[in-house]
């Protein structure tokens, strides 16, 4: 939001596309660590003149057709109030079919599957980039090539025990490490390309087709590897609100692609010259007196892209929280001034696990690189899908309009998946596991809490006829505000009826306040909060959230000064129902999913947290609910 004001001035401007480079493009910026590498690792490919240009052509228009032209110039177009992602996106696209309840499901379910698949990306991305970086000691000290994967873990330990102190200052370097870093990409690769300028002609596709024309079967199996160029381009879009279209755009035409051609085509050169160097032709590019600050550099830059990945895990956690596809946990805000730095540490040491099992199990980059790329191109196809529906039914553009912008980039992701997918044996079934798994904890949270609520709407009397009844003969009134959390307007909270049942009293001041998250990122202090007498002291109150917003519920309730209700914070008492949910053999879910979602339940301190309320102004009471 503010991102978007202050970009028009130039040292603004100037600052966020160097922000940009270490945020956004710190996945794809590591890429030619071993990009061009796999490629030929599988030997499907045959080491010679003509394929080293062919493979130069594939990625050079792999990086033009699915960044330049479709991320960087249509995807970005459609922000969610300046706010982008996948879930940015569903939200949009299930806005705009709102009127087709099927389409809407199903795109639902397909922007879930988009989600949860996320995480696995997650849990590669740091797994190889550190990995791919680290595997530099085998390049220039062979001798302590058993030494990588222990390093790489003590890398990865550090990078998430670090973590809980937010990222604040370590995304201040950011961008520097990163202006350096795509700096060194390009000096490196010039000159290579001096030395080979016949390695330019590959910028002519003819040289991509005609290398897939003559191997058929093998080129569609190494556009496993080429997607390799582009992992992390979905960043551009994810990272839409921190930074504005404008910065990012610049960033990428003007600084990333750039150096990463540059990069790219400089270790051409190399092959062309000396073909043994495809061992690790990234590292093997630099002059020997370079080759120490190479290491430690791309280890940094690799520490950069996975923090990057971190971030957005908690960020897509916080989002799918408030959107109810997650149970609520324990968030930490790290920064009293950006509401952006926080840290889930259930997420954060989940995703250490899954990553040092990744690096265990695979041990090498060339043994990950069966594992990346089936959770990009899937989010990436996704995406298409997505956006189709938001220019077609959102902006009302015409059908062979919304077919011809959207129909070449889903022919182009579609091939890259069905190459991926060729993986799934090679370990692309790592990620689509963590993705599967995800997907049914969200399918099961989402379906356990429509079926909860059903069950409490069942039993639920109204509050109006419940405080008409109680004020006939009113129980005796104590001084004070009590706030009751209700999940359903209108519907009496078991917390007033279990109060009354063993307090027997009733505060001065109550208020029955129900929380509103929307499918779009912001909702303003102006539309903040509803609120309706009950008469006798008595309020509903309403307070709408944005899935960006922050739930501080206390925060919010102060704007109901302006409608007349005053809160004094030290004799404000809060009250939440701790529901015990017990699984019973229904016509719901099946009975061991009614179970997980009975597991993943949390109770009131869960959700006390998540909403910022007092802890020692919070009143738990208890029931039982059987779903």
């Amino acid at each position: 939001m503010s991102s978007h004001n202050a970009a028009r001035s130039p040292a603004a401007l100037a600052g966020l596309t160097i922000g940009a480079l270490g945020v956004v493009y710190g996945d794809i910026g590591t890429s030619p660590l071993y990009a061009l590498k796999e490629v030929f690792h599988g030997g499907h490919v045959p080491m010679n003149h003509d394929n080293v240009l062919g493979v130069l052509s594939l990625l050079f228009w792999t990086m033009t057709i699915i960044v330049s032209l479709k991320y960087v110039l249509l995807i970005l177009r459609a922000d969610n109030n300046g706010e982008g992602g996948l879930i940015a996106m569903l939200a949009l696209a299930t806005t705009a079919v709102s009127g087709k309840p099927p389409l809407r499901r199903g795109l639902m379910m397909v922007g879930l599957f988009g989600t949860a698949i996320f995480f696995g990306d997650a849990v590669i991305t740091p797994a190889m980039t550190v990995l791919g970086a680290v595997e530099g000691i085998d390049v220039y000290f062979p001798q302590y090539d058993d030494a990588i994967v222990p390093i790489t873990l003590v890398v990865l330990a550090g990078l998430f025990a670090v973590q809980r102190f937010g990222t604040s200052g370590v995304g201040k370097a950011f961008g520097p490490v990163m202006l350096v870093w795509f700096t060194s990409l390009a000096l490196l690769g010039v000159p290579q390309i001096v030395r080979n300028p016949h390695v330019l002609q590959a910028i002519n596709p003819l040289y991509a087709i005609e290398f897939c024309v003559h191997y058929g079967w093998v080129a569609f199996v190494a556009l496993g590897a080429v997607v390799l160029v582009v992992t992390g381009g979905e960043a551009l879009y994810a990272d839409l609100g921190h930074f504005g279209k404008k910065p990012i755009r610049i960033a990428w035409y003007g600084f990333v692609m750039p150096a990463l051609v540059l990069n790219y085509f400089g270790q051409g050169a190399l092959l062309l010259d000396r073909p043994e160097a495809i061992k690790n032709p990234f590292f093997l590019i630099a002059p020997q007196w370079a080759q120490i600050p190479l290491f430690c550099l791309a280890t940094l830059a690799a520490i950069v892209a996975s923090q990057a990945l971190i971030t957005a895990a908690f960020s897509v956690t916080k989002q799918a929280v408030q959107l109810g596809l997650l149970p609520r946990m324990r968030i930490i805000h790290t920064s009293v001034r950006d509401i952006g730095q926080i840290y889930v540490p259930f997420v954060n040491w989940g995703l250490f696990v899954f990553v040092v099992v990744a690096v265990a199990f695979f041990g090498s980059s060339s043994r990950l690189a069966g594992a990346y790329g089936v959770a990009v191109t899937i989010d990436m196809t996704i995406t298409t899908v997505m956006t189709f529906f938001v220019i077609r039914f959102g902006w009302r553009y015409p059908l062979w309009l919304c077919i011809v912008a959207t129909g070449l980039f889903f022919v182009i992701d579609a091939t890259f998946l069905a190459s991926n997918l060729l993986k799934v044996t090679h370990g692309g079934w790592f990620p689509l596991l963590i993705g599967i798994g995800m997907f049914t904890l969200m399918l099961t949270w989402k379906q356990g809490r429509r079926q909860l609520s059903d069950k409490l709407r069942e039993d639920a009397i109204d509050l109006k006829s419940f405080l008409e009844a109680v004020f006939i003969n009113p129980p005796t009134r104590v001084s004070g505000s009590a706030v009751f959390l209700a999940a359903e307007q209108g519907v009496t909270p078991n917390a007033l009826l279990h109060n009354l049942k063993h307090n027997k009293v009733l505060h001065q001041q109550n208020l029955f306040v129900s929380v509103k998250h929307h499918e779009v990122p912001w909702i303003g202090f102006d539309k903040r909060v509803d609120v309706e007498s009950l008469d006798n002291d008595c309020w509903q109150v309403t307070l709408h959230f944005g899935f960006k917003n922050e739930p501080d519920v206390p925060d919010a309730l102060k704007l109901l000064e302006t409608h007349g209700v005053h809160l004094e914070e030290m004799e404000t008492s809060y009250f939440l129902s701790r529901d015990i949910v017990i699984p019973t053999i229904g016509s719901g879910m099946a009975l061991w999913r009614e179970k997980l979602f009975a597991s993943m339940h949390r109770n009131a301190a869960a959700a006390a947290d998540f909403l910022h309320l007092p802890a020692n102004r919070i009143v738990e009471l208890g029931s039982k609910v059987e779903i």
